[in-house]
C-alpha cells in the first residue's frame, strides 16, 4: 500500500514536470518568431531604439508597403510558389512509383539503389552548385523557371523516395492481392488501394519538400540573377543598399515567408507525425 501510495504521489509531479519542460520549449521555439512578428510592426524610430521593446509602440505596416511597393517582394512570392508547388507535385509523382517498386518488385540491387539515394540525398548542394550551373546554361534554362524545378526535383526526390518506400513496406501486402483477385491491374492498384492507405506518406514527403524548396537559397541565387525569376530568400537577401539595412521591412518578408509553411505544418502535423513513425516500422 505504501509503494502504491508512493507511486499515485510521484505520477502527478512527473506529470507537472513534463508539462513545464514543453512550456519552456515550446517559449524558446516561440519567442523568436513573436519578436519576428512585433517587429515587422514597428516603425523605422522603434526598430532602432536603443531600448527595445517587446510590443509595438506605434503599429505600422508601412514595412509591408515598403517590402511589396518598393522592393516587389510580391513577384519573390509568386515565383517561390510556381518553383516550389510544381517541384513538390513532381516530387511526389516521381517518388510514389519508385519508392513502390522498390518496396514490393522483385527487383535486383535495390539495397544498392536504396544506399545510392541515402548517398544522394546526403550530398552538399555547394558541391553542385558550378556544375548545375553549367548544365543549366548550356541548354540556356538559366533565369528560368523550369531550370530551378529540374533542380529541386532532383535533389528531393531520393528523400521522398525513402519516406514513401518504408511506407509502403508498412503497408498489408494482402490488401493489393485482394485487388489483384479482383481483377485490378498493377496501376488501379496502386491508384486506389496503395495511395488512400499511403496518404501520412504522401503528406510527410509533400511538406519536407515544400519546405526544402520554399527555403532554398544557394541554387536559386546560382540559376537566377534576374529579378523577374529570384525566389523569396534571394530577394530578401538583396533588401536595402550598401549603407542601409531595412530590418523593418526584412522582418515583413520573413514574416510573409514564414506563413505558408506554419498553415501546412498546423493543418498536417498529425499526418507527418502519423507517417514519420509508420515509415519507421520497418526498414
Amino acid at each position: 500500500m505504501t509503494a502504491m501510495t508512493a507511486t499515485a504521489t510521484v505520477r502527478p509531479r512527473l506529470r507537472g514536470g513534463t508539462q513545464l519542460a514543453a512550456l519552456l520549449v515550446a517559449l524558446f521555439v516561440c519567442a523568436p518568431l513573436y519578436w519576428l512578428v512585433a517587429t515587422s510592426f514597428k516603425s523605422l524610430r522603434d526598430v532602432g531604439a536603443a531600448t527595445p521593446s517587446a510590443f509595438p509602440a506605434h503599429p505600422t505596416l508601412s514595412n509591408y508597403r515598403t517590402a511589396f511597393g518598393t522592393y516587389q517582394f510580391g513577384t519573390y512570392v509568386l515565383n517561390s510558389a510556381v518553383v516550389t508547388i510544381i517541384s513538390t507535385l513532381l516530387v511526389l509523382a516521381l517518388g510514389v512509383f519508385a519508392g513502390y517498386a522498390l518496396a514490393r518488385l522483385p527487383l535486383r540491387g535495390k539495397s544498392a539503389v536504396m544506399t545510392s539515394l541515402l548517398m544522394i540525398s546526403l550530398f552538399p548542394t555547394v558541391a553542385l552548385a558550378a556544375p548545375l550551373y553549367l548544365l543549366m546554361r548550356d541548354i540556356g534554362w538559366l533565369n528560368s523557371y523550369q531550370g530551378l524545378v529540374l533542380a529541386y526535383t532532383a535533389l528531393n526526390l531520393p528523400f521522398a523516395i525513402w519516406i514513401l518506400r518504408n511506407y509502403f513496406l508498412a503497408i498489408p501486402k494482402e490488401m493489393e492481392e485482394v485487388a489483384w483477385m479482383d481483377g485490378a491491374s498493377p496501376m488501379r492498384t496502386v491508384v486506389s488501394v496503395i495511395l488512400p492507405q499511403a496518404k501520412p506518406g504522401l503528406f510527410t514527403a509533400g511538406v519536407f519538400t515544400f519546405v526544402a524548396c520554399w527555403t532554398e537559397f544557394l541554387l536559386a541565387l546560382t540559376l537566377d540573377s534576374d529579378n523577374q525569376h529570384r525566389t523569396i530568400p534571394v530577394g530578401m537577401a538583396l533588401f536595402g543598399g550598401q549603407y542601409v539595412t531595412p530590418y523593418g521591412t526584412i522582418f515583413a518578408a520573413a514574416t510573409v515567408a514564414i506563413l505558408p509553411i506554419a498553415l501546412i505544418v498546423l493543418v498536417f502535423r498529425r499526418a507527418v507525425v502519423s507517417g514519420l513513425t509508420a515509415g519507421a516500422v520497418k526498414g
